[in-house]
């Protein structure tokens, strides 16, 4: 994931990559949020100087609470997609990891308002650390599910629903011949925008 940030990032940007050592070694689910976000938080605390911050969880986990951390912007990678595919297609489609990571992120789009934006959420069969397993067919399943958005959904942008999917982006776009948005860089390119144009996060409503 650091590296996938890295090699988008401008000259300029250094790219802290950090995993709290407390937590799920994945998350998969609602149950797996609520253990992620303590550790998360604390790590942010480590970084208070830090001009933005990047939550590497597609389903936004702890979103609301990072805000809430500091006035710097935070960013969720599933967000960052989202409004990325929203500028480059009438419509998108997303491909996650396992079934039960779909209604959350399905919440989200709702609540982000691209709910109508997004065909479809479809899941890959893949669990997030078999994305890691050297000569897994993973790749090939999300390929696939990438095929049938477009055939099924008529698709015009495909959003990656995983960070662990980061170094897929350029090669699946390439072979299916449409944007293929890794929500990792997405967050990185739009950190380095709110940065550059002096934006943080506001304390008028509920980030306090």
């Amino acid at each position: 994931i650091g590296e996938a940030a890295r090699s988008i990032a401008l000259a300029n940007t250094n790219i802290i990559a950090v995993n709290p050592k407390d937590g799920p070694p994945s998350i998969e689910g609602y149950f797996d949020e609520v253990f992620a976000i303590p550790g998360m938080i604390g790590e942010m605390q480590k970084h208070v100087n830090a001009d933005a911050c990047i939550i590497a969880c597609f389903d936004d986990t702890g979103l609301d609470a990072a805000r809430c951390a500091g006035t710097m912007p935070v960013i969720g990678i599933g967000e960052a997609a989202f409004h990325m595919a929203s500028l480059i297609s009438g419509k998108f489609s997303v491909v996650t990891t396992l079934s039960r990571s779909v209604p959350a992120i399905e919440h989200n789009l709702v609540r982000y308002g691209l709910a109508t934006r997004c065909a479809r959420v479809r899941a890959s069969d893949v669990a997030v650390l078999e994305l890691e397993v050297p000569g897994s067919d993973a790749r090939k399943r999300i390929s696939e599910e990438i095929a049938r958005a477009i055939r099924d959904d008529h698709a015009e942008a495909i959003v990656l629903g995983c960070a662990g999917m980061a170094d897929l982006a350029a090669s699946l776009s390439e072979e299916h011949g449409l944007p293929v948005i890794d929500g990792v860089t997405a967050a990185v390119k739009l950190c380095e925008g709110l940065v550059s144009l002096g934006l943080k996060t506001s304390k008028r409503g509920g980030y306090l």
